[in-house]
């Protein structure tokens, strides 16, 4: 097998494509597409968002201290994919998209998506000025969910949502579920054989 040697670039995928709205200390709201996003720790929860400077969305982060981290889903593909390519400076993507604006629970200034699925309400602690992207590191402060995906037994299913996900410029689904956690070392059950008797 033969391999080629590119130079240096992202090519971590898949990545969750997930829409971040924010605003800024005078009201103005937008929503911008990011794929460079992830965990970072569990206690306290923190993530991250990168952004390039000339975004419209980046001085409102910056500014305010907040956005919100929303998760995308197959309905919400072509509104996730419009959010990327088009600026909050230029259109309404509220409208446009016919997104509705929620209010965070532990944020002043940032609103959810009320058509997302997770909310992830943050606050920033930290930006380093990376190169082409800034990266804004933050506190997770509250976690908003549609309690339309509760079970019988209150738990939250997540993966019934119909998460999308992010990979080389296309926007896929996350298919079927292939293992659990864990499962690779999972002892597995003894079967107990029944023992057969002569009359």
């Amino acid at each position: 097998m033969s391999r080629q040697i590119w130079k240096p670039g992202n090519m971590l995928y898949p990545l969750p494509a997930v829409m971040v709205s924010t605003a800024d200390k005078e009201g103005n709201s937008n929503i911008i597409t990011i794929a460079w996003t992830g965990t970072v720790c569990t206690n306290p929860a923190m993530v991250y968002i990168s952004v390039r400077p000339e975004r419209y969305s980046y001085h409102m982060i910056k500014e305010s201290g907040e956005f919100v981290i929303n998760l995308t889903t197959e309905k919400l593909t072509k509104a996730t994919d419009y959010c990327g390519v088009r600026s909050g400076e230029n259109v309404d993507k509220w409208k446009e998209c016919r997104l509705t604006q929620g209010k965070a629970s532990s944020l002043e200034f940032a609103p959810i998506i009320e058509e997302s699925p997770v909310n992830i309400e943050c606050k920033v602690k930290k930006m380093e000025e990376l190169g082409s992207h800034h990266m804004f590191l933050a506190e997770v402060t509250a976690v908003q969910v549609d309690d339309s995906y509760m079970d019988d037994n209150g738990k939250f299913m997540l993966n019934n949502t119909g998460l999308i996900a992010y990979s080389h410029g296309e926007y896929l689904s996350l298919g079927e579920k292939l293992g659990q956690f864990g499962y690779s070392v999972r002892k597995k059950k003894k079967q107990t054989k029944k023992k057969s008797g002569m009359k």
